[in-house]
């Protein structure tokens, strides 16, 4: 049978979470070449939703002149309980969907190798390879938001449960018998430092008429109180908003602080909306709240940063993952 001469050298990061999917090109260095991105739909289906995964990819190639022989990677960043191991999307709730062998779809739409990791993971691991983590040998991720997720790199390698992601910080309790977490539990870091943590305070503060300028950029609705506009508060001179998001960030830095002790990261990222709109706040406060609960030897031995690669970290990450767990098999080879 004869071979063709045809070199795969691109690869795909794609991003499943959020209300977009979004798959990105990039070149065998990594420099992004171009992106597609279509709307979410939750009353789709898996295989409906599979069909727009792959449509998607074939469409982004085919503007860019790719061919599918040219394609080294898929890389997938997925939100939800996953199978590591067999490629498998166990549960997605924003999707409704259970049980969906998603790297096999894409081997066999493909012909290439296609691997899954949390969407948490992948920004980590974008950031550890290309951004505000790039060289450290331990880098841990933060990432507050609607909850707060986290992910390691440790000498290279993300660190994983055996065939699940880790790394729950969100869910470390840090008050006992704290307010009431979405998982059930009480005292969560996520209970107290999310954004809905932060707007919910935030919310009160507007109805008590402390905060008029928030009242004015979104009133007392949850879903309207956004990073941008807690930022914008603060600017204006909210007092009682900037009160409330320092606290956060302080119990933010509680559970960091813990992180610290465990695996002494060199590099902390902080990323997520939250960061974006106001990182000079976040990266003050976390680090020395981290600092003042951690232990006194080990005060000095971290940075805290924030994240480089904005949107693009997760669709980045997966691809260049999947890039690293290609090289892995081709040396065990």
């Amino acid at each position: 049978m004869k071979k063709d001469n045809i070199v795969r050298k691109y690869w795909i990061g794609f991003d499943l979470g959020g209300t977009k999917m979004m798959a990105v090109l990039f070149g065998p260095d990594f420099k992004r070449i171009n992106s597609l991105k279509i709307k979410t739909k939750s009353q789709s289906g898996p295989a409906s939703g599979l069909k727009k995964i792959v449509g998607l990819v074939k469409d982004l190639l085919a503007e860019n002149d790719v061919m599918t022989k040219e394609l080294a990677g898929i890389g997938m960043a997925c939100p939800g309980p996953l199978d590591l191991v067999n490629g498998i999307i166990l549960e997605m709730p924003n999707l409704g969907w259970k049980n969906v062998k998603i790297k096999a779809v894409l081997e066999h739409a493909f012909k290439c190798p296609a691997y899954i990791m949390n969407d948490v993971d992948a920004g980590v691991y974008g950031e550890y390879r290309f951004g505000a983590a790039k060289g450290a040998r331990c880098a841990v991720g933060v990432f507050p938001g609607t909850g707060i997720g986290g992910g390691c790199v440790y000498d290279g390698k993300l660190v994983t449960g055996a065939r699940n992601s880790c790394m729950e910080i969100g869910h470390c309790v840090v008050m006992p018998n704290g307010p009431l977490c979405g998982c059930g539990n009480r005292g969560c870091l996520e209970a107290l430092a999310s954004r809905l943590a932060i707007a919910s305070a935030a919310a009160t503060a507007v109805y008590r008429g402390e905060a008029p300028h928030l009242l004015a950029l979104s009133g007392m609705d949850l879903s309207a109180i956004k990073s941008s506009a807690l930022a914008k508060a603060i600017k204006a001179g909210d007092k009682v908003i900037e009160d409330i998001v320092v606290d956060a960030a302080r119990w933010l830095g509680v559970g960091i602080g813990t992180l610290v002790n465990i695996m002494l990261p060199d590099i902390i990222v902080l990323g997520g909306g939250l960061v974006e709109a106001m990182p000079v706040l976040y990266k003050r406060e976390v680090t020395a709240s981290a600092r003042a609960h951690c232990l006194h030897s080990f005060r000095n031995k971290f940075k805290v940063v924030a994240a480089k690669l904005g949107d693009d970290a997760t669709a980045m990450g997966s691809a260049g993952y999947a890039q690293s767990m290609v090289t892995a098999v081709k040396v065990r080879i």
